[in-house]
């Protein structure tokens, strides 16, 4: 082969592999840390973050990994957003009502006092304004939200006494799981704790609160409430679901390759749909054990229902007041909820009263 030739064949090994260098950049492994708001033994929740992040590396074929850290391992489990915001993680599972203090709308991410069904709010957030209203609020927290699961509405809780009156309320301290029930129950008496799922069963033991709620059935077991409180009571008005959020810090999502954001979305919708799945079959089970033993299974009563509905609208109207943010996405969400609940009201809630009426 003479020197020409060879030139020339250098001259396009070199192009081949110019042109290849972007495509094997591609490819380069990214890692993540997610840092969860929960604690490991809760396999719903903390589960549905390892679900996220197997969906993640499958789908990605390995070279997307995301490795998924409880409450209080890389920072304390109510201090996952300002991880996300500085970007000492780039993402977190949470949710997003425990960060009502920094802004009150962060409240309707999750759920608010006799707002959305869980069907409801994953309508809002996917075909009504709800993801697009929420991640203009996460924005100015350099973050972006995708949904992380939903538990369902939850149960209203564990107390060491019967809860007959609105009166029954007054002086009792109560863990409960956002800023803005704690503000609604402040109306009717009670004094709201704040304290993340670990903390929750010694608490309630040594008398330092009075009734706790946590999710339902299944994660009360786990923590073995129904051995500290007899008196289980129902529903949580303040949750009529909780969703559960994916909060990545917006330089990270943005980094990614279109392909790698549509990996986060799908894996994202999967996760969300399993959570309420595995909740609705797991709960009657784990009713069930708790009712045998010897759990008081009661309902709020009605008058009790009512006063706390009114003291809800109560906390909605100063909100609007003071809070821009909350105003704004509130407008939208209530005139949803409105439309919701008349469809719910005509189909759902019909066929649901009927077949609860029945002896399967």
């Amino acid at each position: 082969m003479d020197r020409r030739s060879i030139i020339k064949q250098a001259g396009l090994a070199g192009i081949l592999a110019a042109a290849a260098a972007p495509a094997v950049h591609a490819q380069q492994a990214i890692r993540w840390r997610l840092a969860s708001s929960f604690p490991k033994s809760l396999d719903t929740l903390f589960g549905t973050s390892e679900l996220f992040a197997k969906m993640v590396k499958d789908m990605s074929g390995g070279k997307f990994e995301i490795s998924v850290h409880p409450g209080g391992e890389l920072m304390p489990a109510m201090g996952v957003v300002d991880g996300v915001q500085q970007g000492s993680v780039e993402m977190a599972h949470t949710a997003p009502y425990y960060f009502y203090g920094k802004n009150p709308a962060f409240a309707m991410g999750s759920t608010i006092p006799f707002g959305f069904n869980s069907r409801q709010m994953t309508a809002w957030m996917l075909h009504g304004n709800g993801r697009k209203l929420m991640n203009g609020l996460y924005a100015q927290y350099n973050m972006i939200g995708f949904n992380g699961g939903n538990t369902g509405a939850q149960m209203g809780g564990w107390f060491r006494k019967e809860i007959k009156t609105v009166e029954d309320f007054k002086g009792l301290k109560m863990r409960l799981g956002g800023g803005l029930v704690g503000e609604v129950m402040s109306k009717l008496g009670a004094v709201p704790q704040s304290l993340p799922g670990g903390e929750i069963y010694q608490a309630l033991e040594k008398g330092t609160i009075d009734a706790v709620e946590w999710v339902g059935p299944y994660d009360d077991l786990k923590l073995g409430l129904n051995k500290v409180a007899p008196y289980y009571y129902y529903p949580g008005w303040w949750e009529g679901c909780a969703q559960v959020d994916f909060l990545i810090n917006d330089k990270a999502f943005q980094s990614l390759s279109s392909e790698n954001k549509a990996i986060i979305e799908a894996a994202s919708g999967y996760a969300h749909m399993d959570m309420q799945a595995k909740y609705d079959a797991l709960n009657p089970i784990a009713l069930k054990q708790l009712v045998g033993s010897k759990t008081k299974l009661l309902a709020f009563p009605k008058a009790v229902m009512d006063a706390s509905y009114e003291a809800s609208q109560q906390v909605y109207e100063e909100l609007n007041a003071k809070s821009p943010d909350w105003k704004k996405i509130y407008a939208d969400y209530h005139a949803f909820l409105r439309d919701e609940v008349l469809w719910f009201r005509v189909a759902e809630g019909t066929f649901d009263r009927y077949m609860s009426s029945l002896k399967l």
